[in-house]
């Protein structure tokens, strides 16, 4: 189905029924509302229908689903029907309970996704089913490619999509230029580099489709022993990138786990169980998939330059959430850059869908760009004052409102004197980082503040390492990096200018014994290997972070802040005036800076001690 002539199309995209539901809306082609239904429903990774996010994506631009001229479904769910029904009956008997199980769900619903869609759509627009928009279906890989070119600022570049799976692809390469998109090649499904980090994040004992940043954080503190085991056995790595899993070691296309008994064996012991104590064991795993993923990547991504004579690289799927390996690349010099959309993930394949209509439904033509299309991934809800101070007083909240200049000051002055801040400010970031808008900040240069964040503030595990956020012009006088990264996907090395010597006595630790050593003028930020994940903060697309960062650097002489995203451990981003007064109260974070509204915590009204609210969230 092809859509109308006019160039003034609205166009909704939807990504549900897996993980990271989202809702993106485009207006003449441009992006200008996404949001991730978790952030509204509170459940972590929501895979709901994304009821609330496409109901606010519409009431943000005054919008009814009447004026939407079309709906895009970003999957197609008969090929995908097809590839787990051919991977069921491929295996037989073995795979026949994990099908009994899935297609209950498969033959009342996903089957007929059409007509859910339409049921939930028109629930939601409040509209009959016969005035609907016209509904239409991307593939998988097809949203995640469109959601990587088509905003990125390249007018040509090779695509790479990596992931979990879509439908039958887990990794494939498209060439884009102009409006054109076109795949070149895929590897299928079970060959997967994604399941297969997501095996080794089970193996470890975090949960897979949520605990792979955490094996990524922890790979510094161990030695990738096993990497060659895993090539020898599980990973058959070709030179130009392409590869086959061995599956006899793994349990995901016909079982309920991840790995079998043959995985335990090769690496000596059965999966870690979760919130157990973690041993070298694995830190070491960690090290070795972090590794051989790298290797694989390079590798592609070497094969995606010699195939498409491109210059420039553009990455989605939630392999490229891996920012390690993408600092790598970059500073590779396959490619002369390279782009990762920030919602590199399911939820990002809400934009990629709407952007496939527009441009290869459509054939509309790609303007000329010099920055990318995202707005800063700044796309979500925002509060005026007003609204604020009505919600908080709702809540009992206690509150100044303090004009420009001195809540920035005062912000200032916190931070400096040691502050934790929880900053709420203009639109909610769309993707999985904080990027100053729904951020906890802090001082970069005390040695205690990753701890204290950690443990006192998102009641989670000790090793995991927080972002700087650095202003854009300044970056390259704290770390290894030349270019603007503003979605906080890319790693680099901290500059040897902030580096500070070290006892070689402190060289001997091993594990998480290593987190104890400062290792640079801005401890808190700096990973145990030099390393640290980068925000590049612009005055053209998020200027009172930028300023506040200013005055930082004017105050103390330190142009970065501690950046972590506003939520405690297994909670979605906070979304709201009322969930971000929840978090702060929760936490010892202790001023909340909320439009122009600052709060105290000690002016707050006490709160029973109960930390039973701890239950409302799943640990991820």
């Amino acid at each position: 189905m092809r859509l109308g002539t006019e160039t003034s199309l609205t166009i909704l995209g939807i990504s549900a029924y897996y993980h990271d539901s989202a809702a993106a809306l485009l207006r003449s082609g441009e992006v200008v509302a996404a949001a991730q239904e978790e952030r509204f429903s509170r459940k972590r990774h929501d895979a709901s229908f994304p009821a609330q996010a496409l109901r606010w994506c519409l009431e943000s631009q005054g919008l009814g689903l009447a004026d939407v001229d079309a709906v895009v479904f970003y999957e197609k769910p008969w090929l995908k029907f097809e590839r787990l029904f051919e991977t069921y009956f491929g295996s037989v008997p073995k795979g026949i309970s994990s099908f009994l199980a899935a297609m209950p769900s498969w033959l009342k619903e996903k089957l007929n996704l059409s007509g859910v869609l339409r049921k939930e759509l028109a629930r939601v627009g409040g509209i009959p089913k016969s005035k609907l928009p016209s509904l239409l279906f991307a593939e998988h890989h097809q949203s995640h490619a469109a959601s990587a070119f088509y905003p990125s600022p390249f007018p040509r570049a090779a695509v790479l999509c990596m992931d979990g799976v879509g439908e039958w692809a887990t990794t494939s390469l498209w060439l884009g230029e102009g409006n054109e998109l076109a795949p070149v090649w895929q590897i299928d499904f079970p060959h997967s580099l994604g399941l297969l980090y997501s095996a080794f994040t089970y193996y470890t004992g975090f949960k897979v489709n949520s605990g792979e940043y955490k094996l990524m954080g922890l790979a510094p503190y161990g030695e990738p022993r096993y990497a060659q085991t895993i090539l020898d056995n599980l990973l058959d790595l070709k030179p130009d990138g392409t590869f086959r899993l061995n599956t006899e070691y793994f349990n995901y296309t016909t079982g309920l786990t991840m790995t079998n008994r043959r995985f335990d064996g090769l690496f000596g012991g059965p999966p870690r169980k979760p919130e157990s104590p973690l041993t070298q064991r694995e830190m070491d795993l960690a090290a070795s998939i972090q590794s051989v993923t790298e290797e694989a990547v390079m590798r592609l991504a070497r094969t995606a330059a010699s195939d498409t004579r491109a210059e420039y690289l553009c990455l989605a799927g939630g392999v490229a959430l891996n920012c390690v390996a993408n600092g790598k690349l970059l500073r590779s010099g396959i490619f002369r850059d390279i782009w990762v959309q920030p919602a590199s993930g399911d939820a990002g394949g809400a934009v990629g869908a709407a952007l496939a209509a527009w441009h290869l439904n459509r054939g509309q033509p790609r303007p000329p760009r010099e920055a990318d299309a995202m707005r800063g991934a700044f796309l979500g809800p925002a509060f005026s004052d007003d609204e604020i101070a009505l919600r908080l007083k709702a809540l009992g909240a206690v509150y100044e409102t303090l004009g420009e200049d001195e809540f920035l000051s005062r912000v200032t002055d916190l931070l400096a004197g040691g502050a934790v801040i929880g900053w709420f400010q203009g639109r909610m970031e769309f993707g999985p980082r904080a990027l100053g808008s729904r951020s906890i900040l802090g001082d970069p240069r005390r040695p205690e503040m990753q701890s204290v964040m950690n443990l006192k503030i998102k009641f989670r595990e000790s090793f995991r390492p927080f972002a700087p956020s650095v202003l854009g012009e300044k970056v390259h006088e704290y770390f290894e990096l030349e270019r603007p990264s503003p979605y906080m996907a890319l790693v680099a090395q901290v500059q040897d200018s902030q580096r500070l010597a070290t006892d070689p006595a402190t060289e001997k630790l091993v594990g998480i014994d290593r987190l104890k050593v400062p290792r640079s003028k801005i401890p808190a930020v700096t990973h145990v290997d030099y390393s640290a994940r980068i925000q590049t903060v612009h005055q053209g697309t998020n200027p009172r972070f930028h300023e506040l960062i200013t005055r930082f650097e004017r105050k103390t002489g330190c142009a970065v802040l501690v950046n972590t995203s506003f939520n405690v451990r297994g909670e979605p981003i906070v979304c709201t005036p009322e969930d971000a007064y929840r978090c702060f109260m929760r936490t010892q974070i202790d001023y909340l800076a909320i439009g122009n509204l600052l709060l105290a915590k000690t002016s707050q009204p006490e709160m029973p001690a109960d930390d039973s609210w701890r239950r409302e969230f799943e640990l991820d």
